[in-house]
C-alpha cells in the first residue's frame, strides 16, 4: 500500500474555514469537509496482519531474591539508564513462586517460527505463544542473540500459520508512516499508529545499536512485536521506550530490519548468530585527531590495534589506519564499522578503504568469525579489548628511517631527558622497563611524569605511557619526539598525532595541540 494512503494533514486545515466550496448549490467550509472526512483509515492494511501478531507468556521459577525476567543490558552511566525498566517485572516473590509475563512477538513462517525479543523469554522455564482466536502453543526455544536482543520460537501448529514478511527498513525515512501490533500491559493485540522520529539511534543497549526511532505508543507488553510500514512489511522489532512514567510519551525504539532479518535466519539455521571478524581494536576519529592526520572532516574509525591471531595480524590494516569504507559501505563513525563488520558473511573478502601517511588506499581482507572466547576483542565503542602481548609485529620493533636532522644529532644529545608538551620524556632502556613493568614487547620513548595542568595531561596522557610514534614516524629516544614536534610546527601543523602504548602495550591515538 503506498506510503500517501494514511495521511493526517487532510484534516490540517486550521485558519481555512472562512473559505467554502459549493457542492450541490450548498456553500460548505473546506474545514468542515476534511473533518468529516478524517484520515484514511489503516483497517484495510491491519486486517491481514494482525492474526500474525502473537502474544508471547512466560513463567519462571525464582528464588526469594529474584524479580522476574532479567531486563535488558544497559551500561551502567547511560543516558537512558533511569528510563529503561524492565517491561515485566513483578513484586519480590516468595521463594520458588512461579512468575508469569506477557510480550509480543509475530509470525515469520507458517510453519511456526516465531520472532520476539530476548528479555521477554530470557530465563523463562515455559514459553507459550497465545494467538488471537486463542489458541495455545507450547514453544520451544531456537535461539537467542543478547547483543540484538533477538529470540526465535518454533511452535507446532497443526495447519499452517499465517505470517508477514521483512520489509527493507534502509527505505525508511524520517517522516514515513509506521504502525506497531502487540500486547501492551496484557490487553491482547493493540494497534497504534504513528511516523518514524529517527533514525540509527544509538541508546547504549549493546555494540550494534542503530535503532528505529517511532513516537507510535509502545507500553510495557509491545517488546517483541512488529513495527510495520505501510506496505504491511515488517521492518522492525519494538524493543525498548523512554518512559519516567512507565507508559508511552511518544520515544519507542525498535530494532531495524536490516540487522534483525539476518540475525533471525542464523539463528534459524544454526542455532546461534555467526558474526564477521575483523580484529582490530577501534577509537574515534575526533576533530584533533582528523586535524593532526590532515583531514578536512572528522570522520572513519581510528584503527588503534590490531588483535594477536586475528584476520589481519601483520596483514593489509595496521594501527593507525583510518576505515573509510568498509565493503562499499561508508563509515561515518566508529561504531559504524563494527556493526558493518558484524552483519559481514564469515570468509567474505571485501575492499576496505583506509586513509594511511596522507592518502587513501584500499586494502582487501577476509573476515573470520567472532567466536565467544574473542568477543571481548571485538572493535567497538568502550571495548576493553585484550592486545598481543608480543606487540604488534614489525611495525612497534623497527623503527623507520629518521630525517637528516635527526640522524646528525650525537646518541648522548638524543638519549638525554626532554620536556615536549608537558611531558617528562627518558629513554625507555630494559633496565627502566623492569623496574616499571613495562611489556618487553613494548618500544618507544617512556613518559616519566606529566605536567599538572598541561595540555598533555588534558589529552589523558599519563605517566608510564610510552610514546611510539608520532607524526607516523617511530620514536626511539626522548630527542626524537623532539625534532618531530618541532617539525609538525614549523610544517604548520596544528596537532602532533601520537600513537602511544600503556605498560602492557595496548594502544591508543591521541592529538595534543601545538599552539
Amino acid at each position: 500500500m503506498p506510503v500517501t494512503r494514511f495521511s493526517p494533514f487532510r484534516s490540517s486545515v486550521a485558519g481555512l474555514a472562512a473559505f467554502a466550496i459549493v457542492t450541490g448549490g450548498v456553500a460548505v467550509p473546506v474545514g468542515a469537509m476534511a473533518q468529516t472526512n478524517g484520515p484514511a483509515s489503516v483497517a484495510d492494511l491491519a486486517a491481514p496482519l494482525l492474526d500474525a501478531v502473537v502474544n508471547i507468556s512466560t513463567s519462571q521459577s525464582v528464588k526469594a531474591e529474584g524479580k522476574g525476567p532479567t531486563p535488558p543490558r544497559i551500561p551502567d552511566g547511560s543516558p537512558f539508564q533511569e528510563f529503561f525498566k524492565d517491561y515485566f517485572d513483578n513484586q519480590k516473590p516468595e521463594s520458588g513462586e512461579k512468575v508469569n509475563s506477557l510480550g509480543s512477538g509475530f509470525v515469520i513462517d507458517p510453519a511456526g517460527y516465531v520472532v520476539t525479543n530476548n528479555h521477554v523469554i530470557e530465563g523463562a522455564d515455559d514459553i507459550e505463544v497465545i494467538f488471537p482466536n486463542g489458541t495455545k502453543l507450547k514453544a520451544k526455544l531456537v535461539g537467542t542473540d543478547t547483543k540484538t536482543d533477538l529470540s526465535v520460537l518454533k511452535v507446532e501448529p497443526k495447519a499452517p500459520l499465517k505470517a508477514v514478511k521483512f520489509g527493507d527498513s534502509r527505505t525508511m525515512r524520517i517522516g514515513d508512516w509506521v504502525m506497531a501490533i502487540g500486547n501492551p500491559f496484557g490487553l491482547g493485540g493493540s494497534l497504534t499508529v504513528g511516523v518514524v522520529s529517527a533514525r540509527g539511534r544509538n541508546i547504549n543497549a549493546g555494540p550494534y545499536d542503530n535503532f528505529i526511532q517511532t513516537d507510535a505508543a509502545i507500553n510495557k507488553g509491545n517488546s517483541g512485536g512488529p513495527l510495520f510500514n505501510m506496505k504491511g512489511e515488517v521492518i522492525g522489532i519494538n524493543t525498548a521506550i523512554i518512559s519516567p512514567s512507565g507508559g508511552s510519551i511518544g520515544i519507542g525504539f525498535a530494532v531495524p530490519t536490516e540487522l534483525a532479518q539476518n540475525i533471525v535466519q542464523q539463528l534459524i539455521e544454526f542455532g546461534e548468530t555467526r558474526r564477521g571478524w575483523l580484529g582490530v581494536r577501534v577509537q574515534p576519529v575526533t576533530d584533533d585527531i582528523a586535524s593532526s592526520l590532515g583531514m578536512d572532516t572528522a570522520k572513519g574509525a581510528l584503527i588503534s590495534g590490531v588483535v594477536k591471531g586475528g584476520p589481519v595480524e601483520n596483514g593489509p590494516i595496521k594501527p593507525g589506519d583510518v576505515v573509510l569504507n568498509f565493503d562499499g559501505k561508508p563509515i561515518q563513525e566508529m561504531r559504524d564499522l563494527p556493526r558493518i563488520v558484524a552483519e559481514s558473511p564469515v570468509g567474505k573478502e571485501v575492499d576496505v578503504v583506509v586513509l594511511r601517511d596522507g592518502k587513501e588506499e584500499t586494502v582487501k581482507v577476509k573476515l573470520g568469525q567472532l567466536q565467544d572466547s574473542a568477543e571481548d576483542q571485538q572493535p567497538g565503542a568502550g571495548s576493553d579489548d585484550a592486545m598481543p602481548e608480543d606487540g604488534e609485529g614489525g611495525e612497534m620493533t623497527a623503527p623507520e628511517q629518521k630525517n637528516g636532522e635527526t640522524e646528525q644529532q650525537a646518541p648522548d644529545t638524543r638519549e638525554a631527558a626532554q620536556t615536549v608538551l608537558g611531558m617528562n620524556l627518558v629513554t625507555l632502556t630494559d633496565e627502566l622497563k623492569t623496574e616499571k613493568g613495562v611489556a618487553e614487547s613494548v618500544e618507544g620513548v617512556y613518559v616519566a611524569s606529566v605536567a599538572p595542568g598541561s595540555i598533555a595531561e588534558q589529552k589523558g596522557v599519563k605517566a608510564g605511557d610510552v610514546i611510539v610514534e608520532v607524526g607516523q614516524d617511530f620514536m626511539e629516544v626522548p630527542g626524537d619526539v623532539m625534532v618531530r614536534v618541532n617539525g609538525l610546527k614549523s610544517a604548520g601543523r596544528k596537532n602532533a598525532h601520537m600513537m602511544i602504548a600503556d605498560a602492557q602495550g595496548n594502544l591508543r591515538f591521541v592529538a595534543i595541540p601545538l599552539e
